[in-house]
């Protein structure tokens, strides 16, 4: 294995019952559009009740760069799972633990993304209520997929999830 490439575990097909497995963590709804409803809400917040943070025009790049380095984030997560073969979506099976990139520093990257992503353009836009809204969008994240995810992941990978859970955080 290069250097480049992530580490992953990969359990055989009769290591979990394949029909225990046809849906993966069960998570119904996709992530990243609870991220992109609050920023709607977001909107919809700031025409009834708007609320500046006062940033200057200047530092507005650095907004635009947060919102980039989530879209980043979500792209090079992307590539990852289709060169491991596992799937990226939550209510697939999982056929790889990955353990390294990103994942080495938490165990749900992409959601960390989505959170940039929201600061971000909160920052770039001067708004308040879509800033904010990473917070309930990462509460809403954990109990809608994350929870889900976790008890998945232990009962289909066992100790060794385990471990790279008590290694590596849930965010940063």
């Amino acid at each position: 294995m290069s250097e480049n490439e992530p580490e992953i575990s990969k359990i055989e097909d009769n290591e979990m019952d394949s029909h225990k497995d046809e849906k993966g963590a069960a998570v119904r709804f996709p992530p990243p559009l609870i991220f992109l409803f609050l920023i709607v809400i977001g909107f919809g917040l700031n025409y009834l009740w708007p609320v500046s943070l006062g940033v200057a025009s200047e530092f507005r790049p650095i907004g635009i760069a947060l919102t980039l380095f989530g879209v980043a984030v979500a792209i090079l997560i992307n590539g990852t799972f289709k060169r491991v073969g596992t799937a990226i979506e939550p209510w697939k099976p999982t056929t790889n633990v990955i353990t390294t990139g990103f994942y080495a520093w938490s165990r749900n990257p992409i959601y960390v993304g989505f959170c940039f992503f929201n600061i971000g353009i909160g920052i770039a836009m001067n708004n308040f209520w879509i800033l904010v809204s990473f917070i309930p969008g990462a509460v809403l994240v954990y109990y809608l997929a994350i929870a889900k995810e976790e008890v998945y992941l232990e009962q289909k990978f066992g100790e060794e999830y385990l471990n790279y859970k008590n290694k590596v955080r849930r965010w940063l």
